[in-house]
């Protein structure tokens, strides 16, 4: 039995691959059922305004927008930036050239040749829950 310290509460809890215990990542959890309950009745709203309604830190709703659960509603964005080139992004870590290519890099790197084509502060950007706007496609 592996016991860790939770980074956010100091709780010890058996680790299970996350840095948090499972008490706050409830609490993230439930924090994300506000903002996506908020947008549902406001969409468009920026992340100011999520946050006051909701209560819930800027910062966390960014971390949404960083792990895709939310995605940036504006077609100008200068919320998220690609990690990797700086290119702005509607939601997670990079944009789509950037996923490709380091896709293609770990497959090169594990001996793998071939990859199919796959798509993977400021506080003024509208956002919106991501599940919603890739079914509208």
């Amino acid at each position: 039995m592996n016991l860790k310290n939770c980074v956010r509460c100091g709780k010890v809890y058996v680790y299970d691959g996350f840095s948090v215990c499972l008490d706050c990542r409830r609490a993230d959890e439930e924090d994300f059922e506000k903002v996506k309950a908020y947008l549902d009745e406001n969409p468009g709203a920026n992340v100011m305004q999520v946050s006051e309604a909701t209560g819930v830190d800027t910062k966390k709703i960014i971390k949404f927008l960083r792990e895709g659960r939310l995605e940036v509603k504006d077609e100008v964005n200068i919320l998220l930036d690609c990690e990797r080139c700086g290119k702005p992004i509607k939601t997670g870590r990079f944009c789509e050239e950037c996923s490709k290519q380091v896709e293609k890099e770990i497959l090169n790197a594990m001996g793998g040749s071939n990859i199919g084509n796959t798509s993977s502060g400021r506080v003024k950007e509208k956002i919106q829950i991501a599940d919603r706007h890739r079914r509208k496609r």
